[in-house]
């Protein structure tokens, strides 16, 4: 079935309680464990129509946000979300009290036992308004940042498209640019600052009403992060500066000579080579049908999923007023069918979103065939893992894509280990900003721009009106619509950093331990899904220093070739 073809179908409040109420009798009446198994496998199957419903309508949402009914679906969705999490932690109390947990923990495994205990303290019936007051602004920003406009050379163009061309090899396009998103951002910086700052105090108002002390705590909690926690991620951000920001502050001081310039300036920032800079020679066609040819050479299963995925015609990619600028894979669980958007703007992300976004559906076809929709494909930092991991794998694949492909992994790969410094700074400027939600707009611009000097010392803003009073984190879209995210990304690049490694010194071994890693999905921890694949954990001492050591290595055989 084509995923247009999907019929949708609005599921109701009504139908989730009168779901719920027979799962609580049929517990309440069970006579063993197996017994309550049963009512849940029956009540997962409900919770199954929820979860496509509501991905269903969020997903048409994003391919046309003018669109009255999605818009209308979607308003339905973040009013009654709070009432299924209302059901949801009921079920967890139930599954948590039951006279049989010991025997279904041994039948359905103890690990999704802790997420219940986690949904019992990421929600109270006293927050349900503002639930979903939160949701609706969520909406309503990300309505207003996939219909806003930026005028470039007389065209107005939206920000996924206009941000491509800070990529370009002239460096006159990319001021211009960093010029243009400037100016546009100012148009509604008053906007944007209004949207952050309801978000901040609605989620701190929570917080309180549950009787923590702010929102990080339970920011962390609504997660479901049960493998680490805020002590661990400071520590995390603190490795990164000491151990990578020095790394990088010399590939791009290498940068900056090669460019001729004497300084790295916010527009320089995803340029690595001199000369043209790494281009798809393909168009959307092409790239698809080269596509086809990587994953059929890396193995039969995942060439035929890509194929399974084309069919369905799982994919919108082109760029167009009234879509969501950014990229993601969704998926819809009763047709066992992922879905991926995205907006190609004929730059080297075209290539990035093609094989990461991938990653996240191979990952959810794995679940689908093995795993438990529950569990799903695991934490935030364990999906990033197989989107970030795919990307590196597909590297023997690139020259379908690129004329100099070497150029293209020497880009992808400074690129990917400069990015972990501005993803921990990301998440360090969200603990800021919800530990001090009393914040005026100037307070927080002025913590970014003390972040920037923290971990991207060697970039200026000089020259660029707006932006260089720390405002570039209003269109990092994570930050208002998912807080507390970003992290994931950082430890899932040093994970992918790593099977790369591994797969340039065996590539099956990598590929087949990759594989492995995906199927686990949510079924093992973070760690014992690392120490699995024999890759050392982003928490261990000295594991940032030794990643940065080898990323260094393979930067340095790569530029040689260019």
């Amino acid at each position: 079935m084509k995923v247009s073809q999907i019929e949708y179908k609005r599921y109701t409040i009504e139908e989730g309680r009168v779901a719920f109420e027979a799962f609580k009798t049929a517990v309440n009446e069970a006579k063993c464990a197996a017994d309550v198994a049963a009512a849940r496998e029956e009540f997962m199957k409900k919770v199954e129509e929820y979860s496509e419903a509501a991905s269903l309508s969020n997903c048409r949402f994003t391919l046309d946000t003018r669109s009255e009914f999605y818009q209308g679906e979607v308003d339905y969705y973040d009013q009654v979300g709070p009432l299924f999490a209302q059901i949801f932690t009921e079920y967890s109390k139930l599954m948590l009290t039951t006279p049989f947990r010991s025997e279904l923990e041994e039948l359905l495994g103890s690990r999704r036992f802790r997420f219940y205990e986690i949904a019992e303290k990421s929600f109270s019936d006293a927050v349900i308004d503002d639930m979903q007051q939160e949701n609706a602004v969520v909406t309503e920003y990300s309505k207003f940042m996939s219909e806003l406009v930026f005028e470039y050379d007389g065209e107005k163009l939206p920000l996924s498209v206009l941000r491509g061309k800070l990529n370009d090899s002239d460096r006159e396009v990319r001021r211009k640019t960093a010029l243009a998103i400037g100016e546009g951002l100012s148009k509604v910086g008053k906007e944007l600052d209004e949207y952050y700052d309801r978000l901040v105090k609605i989620r701190d108002r929570m917080a309180k009403k549950m009787g923590y002390k702010n929102f990080i705590e339970l920011g962390y909690y609504r997660m479901n992060r049960v493998d680490y926690n805020a002590d661990m991620i400071a520590k995390f951000r603190d490795n990164v500066r000491e151990c990578l920001v020095p790394c990088i502050e010399k590939i791009k001081a290498g940068v900056a000579e090669d460019l001729g310039i004497d300084k790295i300036a916010f527009y320089d920032e995803g340029v690595y080579v001199n000369g043209d800079t790494p281009k798809p020679k393909l168009d959307k066609d092409g790239i698809f049908e080269a596509a086809q040819q990587m994953y059929d050479a890396m193995s039969s299963d995942i060439g035929d999923f890509m194929r399974s995925m084309v069919e369905a015609e799982a994919f919108d990619v082109v760029a167009r007023d009234g879509k969501w600028g950014g990229g993601y894979c969704t998926q819809f669980p009763r047709e066992q069918q992922p879905f991926i958007l995205a907006n190609f703007n004929e730059t080297s992300d075209d290539i990035d979103v093609m094989t990461h976004e991938f990653g996240h559906a191979y990952a959810a076809h794995n679940c689908f065939r093995f795993g438990d929709h529950e569990l799903g494909v695991g934490g935030m930092e364990t999906a990033e893992c197989h989107s970030m991991s795919m990307e590196f794998l597909c590297w023997p694949g690139m020259d379908r894509f690129f004329a100099e492909p070497d150029k293209y992994k020497y880009s992808h790969l400074c690129s990917a280990l400069s990015f972990i410094p501005y993803g921990v700074m990301v998440d360090e400027f969200q603990h800021i900003a919800y530990e001090h939600p009393e914040y005026t707009p100037e307070e927080r611009k002025a913590a970014w721009r003390e972040l920037e000097a923290k971990y991207r010392p060697y970039m200026s803003y000089e020259g660029l009106p707006y932006l260089c009073e720390g405002t570039r984190w209003q269109y990092q879209m994570h930050i208002y619509e998912s807080p507390f995210y970003y992290i994931d990304y950082c430890l899932a690049q040093t994970v992918s950093l790593w099977f790369l490694k591994m797969s340039r010194e065996d590539y099956q071994k990598a590929l087949d331990k990759y594989v492995e890693f995906s199927r686990a999905g949510g079924t093992k921890s973070f760690g014992a899904l690392t120490d699995t694949a024999g890759i050392p954990s982003p928490f261990e001492d000295g594991s940032l220093a030794s990643l940065a050591d080898e990323c260094v290595a393979i930067a340095d055989q790569l530029k040689k070739n260019i």
